[in-house]
């Protein structure tokens, strides 16, 4: 091989690494993004708890729910979600919300 040829191939290995770094991200942004779940598709109960009222759900069968059910897992049981904690209970098939608490703005001088 000449000199040329060396730099070529070795230019054309490094673009392929390049490619194929590209794909593995590209796979695991994907793989994030399925993810996702959302919380209005599940079906949710009022109820009352020794600490105000929160909802639950059991909706064990649809996919959403097992989706948010995985995510809290992932999350040691528990997790807030645009305004919303999550939690799961003991029997690991019922989830938990409630609304977080938004602290209001002070006023500054």
């Amino acid at each position: 091989m000449t000199e040329k040829e060396d730099i070529a191939s070795i230019a054309l290995l490094e673009f392929l690494n390049a490619v194929e770094a590209g794909i593995a991200s590209a796979r695991q942004r994907i793989k994030e993004a399925k993810i996702g779940w959302d919380p209005d598709q599940i079906k949710w109960e009022e109820t009352q708890g020794t600490s105000g009222p929160y909802q639950r759900s059991e909706d064990t069968n649809n996919p959403e729910f097992k989706a948010m059910l995985k995510d809290l897992q992932a999350h040691n049981g528990k997790l807030t979600r645009e305004g919303w904690f999550y939690w799961i209970f003991q029997n690991a098939t019922t989830v938990g919300r409630k609304k977080r608490n938004q602290t209001p703005a002070t006023k500054t001088k």
